[in-house]
């Protein structure tokens, strides 16, 4: 699919860009890749080590409609992975989250369309399902804009698609380089926001391999969600820091106790598959006919049962104190 095709990825420069960016580049052979971000340093920084032919840096915000336009021309797929993400700065900048995670995605699906782009992929979070925080209730706002997106195509055949996961071991800003950095600085204990928090765990490269699959699995307006592990912040903390005394500080604000993946006021909508969930659109699109129980590439899922909920702190799958080691050996490759 990617071989000798143009893509642009918003957001490029963050962790999950570059990883995109290195898995593209080993596995395909694109016509060229399109870094679409606003920090010059970034891209400065990225450009030293992904400085391949087929690469294009290019400044501007998911904000300014008219840049993202001049960006998109050409382009075969997009990968929406700009935000504003981190949930006490939203809490106390909102609009600014607003403008960049709503108006945003508002302005890659009108530019998507305009220009003729085959296929979108929308990165959302766990804090989207039943949110709590502005960072999640601008991401479910987002999702519901790529999923009805699919209804505003009219004659371009642009499909919009979302991927929804927890979160990611090592990436900035998350608990895990936070735990290190007190490591280093020779911390005598780990602060601990509640003593029964569970998050889901996914690596990055896990979640660039769950997004390119998805590529091909999708018909357009599923909301895409994998099967992983969940771990729980007292185990984590032993790994990290096996011995060290722990002192609660108390939930951050707009902090969940645990967090939600497949809500279970959306059951009746939600489909198993092996080794991932959909959930399908609440809308009907009058552009396209087709049975999300069986996706592109002949995968079939079927049903959850009503009032079904897949959170961290129901999952099936923890890890253990060891398996976390292991998870963070895994995202250092």
């Amino acid at each position: 699919m990617f071989d000798n095709a143009s893509i642009l990825i918003t957001g490029g420069t963050g962790s999950f860009g570059k990883k995109y960016t290195k898995t593209i580049l080993d596995r395909f052979d694109p016509a060229r890749i399109v870094i679409y971000s606003r920090d010059e340093l970034k891209q400065y920084e990225m450009k030293q080590t992904y400085n391949d032919p087929r690469m294009r840096y290019f400044i501007g915000d998911v904000r300014d409609e008219h840049r993202l336009n001049r960006a998109m021309k050409g382009i075969d797929y997009v990968i929406h992975a700009a935000a504003l993400k981190h949930v006490p700065v939203a809490e106390y900048n909102p609009m600014e989250c607003i403008k960049t995670n709503i108006h945003g995605a508002q302005n890659v699906i009108s530019t998507a369309i305009e220009n003729n782009v085959k296929k979108v992929v929308a990165l959302s979070t766990d804090k989207a399902a039943n949110p709590i925080n502005l960072y999640g209730a601008t991401k479910l706002a987002s999702d519901k804009l790529f999923v009805a997106a699919n209804n505003m195509t009219g004659d371009s055949e642009t499909r919009f698609g979302v991927v929804r996961y927890g979160n990611v071991v090592g990436s900035r800003g998350s608990v895990v380089p936070f735990f290190k950095k007190l490591l280093a600085q020779g911390t005598d204990h780990i602060p601990i926001t509640h003593d029964e928090m569970t998050r889901f765990w996914i690596t990055l490269q896990q979640g660039v391999d769950f997004v390119l699959k998805n590529f091909t699995r999708m018909h357009g307006g599923e909301i895409f969600i994998p099967k992983i592990p969940s771990i729980r912040i007292m185990e984590l903390a032993e790994a990290y820091a096996p011995g060290l005394p722990t002192k609660i500080i108390g939930i951050r604000p707009g902090e969940k106790l645990h967090e939600i993946m497949c809500p279970a006021d959306d059951s009746h909508l939600t489909l198993e598959f092996d080794d991932h969930f959909v959930i399908c659109p609440t809308i009907k699109f009058h552009s396209m006919e087709c049975d999300y129980a069986e996706n592109r590439i002949g995968e079939k899922g079927k049903p959850v049962p009503m009032g079904y909920e897949y959170h961290s702190g129901n999952n099936p799958h923890f890890l253990n104190v060891e398996e976390i080691r292991e998870f963070d050996k895994l995202a250092e490759l």
